[in-house]
């Protein structure tokens, strides 16, 4: 889990470099579609093709649609904003998840995880800091990516009582790669081979962060194993230090602690009750 993070962190930078020099929806498109080189792989030598049959079209749709906006408000928000702030504030999205899951899930939140809501909502509220002198309405933008996140993961839920994990990964990822197509008149731009060869990297990363994530889960205990993800933001300040030379005022570290806190706590208050 803990290599997992550290890839995912990874994947957030090369893809706020990529920005740098490429339109949001080529570094979306192409991320994607270089994830496939890892996806089909594996999927023919584990599950079959078979493992990639659809039960819920409908459903995968859906979570396609959140995935495509989780991407472009994230890819966004990491162009105009530092790593750190923007994986703080997307991590708000177990926050999200316990607080919807009432409405969309029919479960029951008791005041433990309704205090950690809270909770987490002050640190992104700390971070965002919506009254004061410094405010950018760029913050609002992974605010949204953590919302649009949380909507795909109740999506995934209900999904993985028919489909595998493999064929929601898979489908996801063609629906992104399609819907980027889209963005194809409003200024893709030539590839050199070294750009080639970081959206290549871009690719792997994502398909890897996601495929070790996974593994965790199914080795190990989700109550011990899930909160390890939130090492991420020591890689995404470590990166932006190293890279981009930012670092978080104290504004992002506090409010990062209560976000982690309350996401870590909520998590394991899950997986006790199931």
């Amino acid at each position: 889990m803990i290599l997992g993070a550290a890839l995912l962190s990874l994947n957030d930078a090369v893809s706020k470099f990529l920005t740098e020099s490429y339109p949001i929806g080529q570094v979306i498109g192409l991320r994607q579609a270089a994830s496939l080189l890892v996806i089909l792989p594996y999927a023919y030598y584990t599950t079959g093709w078979g493992g990639l049959r659809v039960v819920n079209w409908g459903g995968q749709g859906f979570r396609g649609a959140v995935f495509v906006a989780t991407a472009i408000l994230m890819v966004l928000g990491l162009s105009l904003l530092p790593i750190a702030t923007v994986t703080a504030i997307a991590f708000a999205s177990p926050v999200f998840v316990a607080a919807l899951s009432v409405a969309l899930l029919g479960e029951r939140v008791g005041w433990h995880r309704w205090a950690a809501i809270v909770v987490g909502f002050v640190g992104v509220l700390i971070i965002v800091r919506p009254a004061g002198a410094s405010f950018e309405w760029a913050l609002m933008i992974p605010v949204c990516a953590a919302l649009a996140n949380a909507l795909r993961d109740i999506a995934t839920r209900k999904l993985s009582r028919t489909e595998t994990s493999i064929s929601i990964l898979f489908w996801s990822t063609i629906i992104v790669v399609v819907a980027s197509l889209a963005s194809i008149p409003f200024g893709w731009k030539p590839i050199t081979g070294a750009a080639a060869l970081w959206f290549l990297l871009n690719g792997l990363l994502a398909a890897g962060a996601h495929f070790l994530m996974i593994e965790a889960l199914r080795l190990g205990e989700a109550a011990l194993i899930a909160p390890f993800r939130y090492t991420a933001l020591l890689w995404a300040i470590l990166t932006g230090v190293l890279v981009w030379n930012t670092v978080p005022d104290a504004f992002v570290l506090i409010g990062a602690l209560l976000v982690a806190a309350s996401g870590i706590y909520i998590l394991q208050r899950e997986a006790r009750a199931k």
